[in-house]
C-alpha cells in the first residue's frame, strides 16, 4: 500500500497515550475476599430490605441525585450545596481533576497511595509531583509541605492511606491547606470509620478543602458504586458542573439513606474490624512478620522476595490477598484485609499454614535483607 493510500488511524490525546493504566486483579475472586479492603460480610439489613422493595418500573426511571444529596448533607451536618454524590470515590477524583487542572498545573501526592490519583491527574496534566515516604511509611509532612509551589493546583492526601494504613493528623492537613490557598486539598477519607479522625467539620471554614468519602468500605456498598465529595459550596459547584446529572444509579440512591440510618450496624462492623486488627497484629508478630501501624481495615506485611508464593499459597487455601509489590517502595509487601471475626480467624489460620508450607522465616523480609530506602516502582 502506497503512502498516499495508507489508511490513517484515529489516535487519542497524547495524555491518554502517556497515562498509566490500572489493571485490578478482579478475575477469579470466588474465595474469602481479604484482598480489596471491601466489607467482607454484608451491608446493613435495612439496605437488603430496601432492595427487595424496588420495583421493575422504578428501574425505568432516570435517577434523581439531589433529593438524596439533601439527606446525606443533613446526616453529616452540611448544606446540600456542599455535597456531591459520585460514582464511587474513583469518579470523585476524576471530576476534581477535570474541574481544577489544566496542562502545566501541578498536582501533588504522597506515594505509595491510591493509584487512581495517578490515572486521573495524568489525563489532565503531565505535572504530577510525588513525594515518596521512607521505609517507615509515615507521611513525610515537612518534605510534602516543601513540595508545594505556586503552580500547585490540586493536592490529594489519603488518611488513612492505602496501602500503608498510615494517617495524617487534622492539624497537618489544615496546615497543608493553609500553605496552598491557590490549590484544592482533597482529603480522601475512604477508611475514616476505622480511624475516627476527620476534617469533614472543617469544610465550611477552610475554603480550599474538599473531603471524599466512600460507601464501599464500612457500609458494604462497593458493588453499587457510590461515594461523595463535601466541601466549600463554590468549589463543589464547579465539580457539579463537570459531573453527569445521572452519574449515580437509582439503586444506590434508593439504599444509601437506609445505610446511613443504621448506626447500630455500622458500629458493629467497625468494632469487628477493630478487634480483628488487634488479633491480626498479634498473630503476625508471633509469626515474625514485620508490619506497620494501620488505622484502616487492612494490614501491610513485609514478606520479601517470595511475596507471590505467599499470595498463591493463600489462594490455594481459599483466601485472597493483595500483592502490593508494584507500589513505589513496597517491593515484597503484601496486604491483608480485615473483616468480621470469622473471616479474620480464617485469614490467620491460612497465613499460619501458608507460611509453614513455604518454610518462610523472618530473615527473608525486606528489612532483614537491608533495604532501608524505597525503590521506585510503577503501580499495577
Amino acid at each position: 500500500m502506497s503512502a498516499a493510500t495508507e489508511i490513517k488511524q484515529v489516535q487519542p490525546r497524547a495524555a491518554v497515550l502517556a497515562m498509566p493504566e490500572y489493571h485490578p486483579p478482579l478475575a477469579g475472586r470466588e474465595a474469602l475476599r481479604l484482598d480489596f479492603n471491601e466489607n467482607t460480610f454484608a451491608p446493613s439489613p435495612r439496605v437488603v430490605a430496601k432492595l427487595q422493595k424496588l420495583t421493575a418500573e422504578g428501574l425505568t426511571v432516570y435517577p434523581e441525585r439531589e433529593p438524596v444529596e439533601r439527606i446525606v448533607a443533613a446526616h453529616f451536618g452540611l448544606q446540600s450545596n456542599q455535597v456531591l454524590l459520585t460514582n464511587g470515590v474513583d469518579e470523585a477524583i476524576h471530576l476534581l481533576c477535570c474541574a481544577f487542572l489544566d496542562e502545566g498545573d501541578e498536582a501533588l501526592i504522597c506515594t505509595p497511595t491510591f493509584f487512581m490519583y495517578d490515572v486521573s491527574v495524568s489525563v489532565m496534566t503531565s505535572r504530577l509531583k510525588r513525594v515518596q515516604t521512607d521505609d517507615s511509611l509515615e507521611f513525610p509532612f515537612e518534605r510534602f509541605l516543601a513540595a508545594i509551589t505556586p503552580k500547585t493546583k490540586l493536592i490529594m492526601v489519603a488518611s488513612p492511606n492505602n496501602p500503608t494504613g498510615a494517617t495524617v493528623s487534622r492539624e497537618q492537613l489544615l496546615a497543608i491547606a493553609a500553605a496552598a490557598p491557590q490549590a484544592v486539598l482533597m482529603v480522601d477519607e475512604a477508611y475514616f470509620h476505622f480511624h475516627g479522625e476527620t476534617t469533614l467539620g472543617d469544610v465550611s471554614s477552610v475554603p480550599n478543602l474538599i473531603v471524599a468519602r466512600t460507601f464501599s468500605k464500612a457500609y458494604g456498598l462497593a458493588s453499587l458504586r457510590i461515594g461523595m465529595l463535601a466541601g466549600d459550596a463554590r468549589l463543589i459547584g464547579y465539580v457539579r458542573k463537570v459531573s453527569s446529572p445521572y452519574n449515580v444509579n437509582g439503586v444506590a440512591l434508593a439504599v444509601l439513606p437506609e445505610a446511613l440510618a443504621d448506626d447500630a450496624y455500622l458500629n458493629w462492623y467497625v468494632a469487628q474490624v477493630a478487634a480483628g486488627r488487634e488479633r491480626m497484629f498479634a498473630a503476625l508478630k508471633e509469626l515474625g512478620v514485620r508490619t506497620w501501624p494501620s488505622a484502616a481495615n487492612f494490614v501491610l506485611m513485609d514478606i520479601g522476595p517470595r511475596h507471590k508464593e505467599l499470595v498463591a499459597a493463600m489462594r490455594a487455601r481459599g483466601v485472597l490477598l493483595r500483592d502490593r509489590s508494584s507500589d513505589p517502595g513496597c517491593e515484597g509487601y503484601v496486604r491483608i484485609t480485615l473483616g468480621v471475626e470469622e473471616h479474620v480467624t480464617r485469614g490467620i489460620a491460612a497465613l499460619r499454614d501458608s507460611l509453614a508450607e513455604l518454610q518462610w522465616t523472618p530473615s527473608e523480609s525486606v528489612l532483614a535483607n537491608g533495604r532501608t530506602s524505597p525503590e521506585a516502582n510503577e503501580y499495577e
